[in-house]
């Protein structure tokens, strides 16, 4: 078996279901586990990367208005690999190589069809199913119901450990400017850490924010994790934020309540390390009651 994983969630899953050795492709973003970086990446930006998040977000949007996807598939590196089986999504446009793309690439230049597995993780239910629908495909479905078990448990363990301690107001803050609150599974991970998710729906998609709707919650806690930024790029886009006359007003920032937190790592990906960021945000909000060790790699306070 070959497999091109074309996301980091994706490549995440591969390995963590026992099939690391299996993969031949990545995207230019997979980076975990660490060994995955030496493989051929198939996948580039059509845009600059590099920039303010104000100045990504228009490129983002230009691109989205003549094309489809703002990612490039490098179609005859990934003939020469030939794989068998393709990871991609069809959730995010922004987020990964677009499904059609994906299969025309595969259409026209492929010698030998591969399977093409698209994930399409809404909520936190559809990531379970998704590690599952890997495991399917891969002729492992054991390994998946495994997998899938014990995330669930070692999760569902925090949410009972959480569920009766006092609630503070939550903002997820998934991108800075323009402001954007975190959705799809992160209300979920935020209600079963032990907060009150203020901003987002369980399953739909992340919502545009405005200051306004933001000053007018006053959160207990804002946690900023933005999509795609470790945490050392994530402090050089503060001034955004900080830099805004209703920023020092705001209850979190009074009380010192405001956190960052690796977007790119743990939270955007809708990987097995959810179970992760589910203990980093129970950090966060119950710091008294929860210690597994993140802070300073994967949170750390403002």
């Amino acid at each position: 078996m070959r497999i091109a994983s074309l996301l980091p969630s994706s490549t995440e899953i591969v390995c963590a279901l026992g099939f690391e050795s299996a993969l031949v492709a990545r995207s230019h973003e997979c980076d975990y586990p660490a060994a995955v970086r030496s493989l051929p990446a198939v996948t580039a930006p059509k845009f600059n990367p590099d920039g303010r998040s104000y100045e990504i977000d228009q490129r983002v949007k230009a691109i989205l208005q003549e094309a489809t996807s703002v990612y490039r598939i490098d179609a005859d590196l990934l003939k020469t690999l030939a794989p068998d089986v393709i990871v991609t999504q069809a959730q995010c446009e922004v987020c990964a190589v677009s499904l059609a793309e994906v299969e025309r690439v595969a259409c026209e230049f492929l010698d030998v069809p591969a399977r093409i597995i698209s994930l399409e993780p809404n909520a936190l239910a559809d990531v379970f199913a998704d590690f599952q629908r890997v495991a399917d495909a891969l002729g492992a479905p054991e390994r998946g119901r495994a997998l899938v078990t014990a995330l669930r448990t070692r999760m569902a363990a925090i949410a009972e450990r959480a569920a009766p301690l006092p609630k503070p107001t939550v903002a997820t803050i998934e991108w800075i400017e323009p402001l954007m609150s975190a959705g799809n599974w992160m209300p979920e991970l935020v209600e079963m850490a032990g907060g009150d998710n203020l901003f987002g729906v369980a399953g739909a998609h992340s919502p545009w924010l405005t200051w306004p709707e933001l000053i007018a919650a006053d959160p207990d806690v804002i946690v900023i994790l933005p999509c795609g930024y470790d945490m050392s790029t994530t402090e050089r886009e503060l001034p955004a934020l900080t830099e805004q006359p209703a920023w020092a007003a705001l209850r979190a920032v009074q009380t010192g309540h405001v956190y960052i937190a690796d977007g790119n790592q743990y939270f955007n990906r809708p990987g097995p390390r959810l179970a992760e960021s589910l203990e980093i945000l129970a950090e966060i909000l119950h710091p008294e009651h929860f210690n597994y060790g993140h802070e300073g790699v994967g949170w750390r306070r403002l």
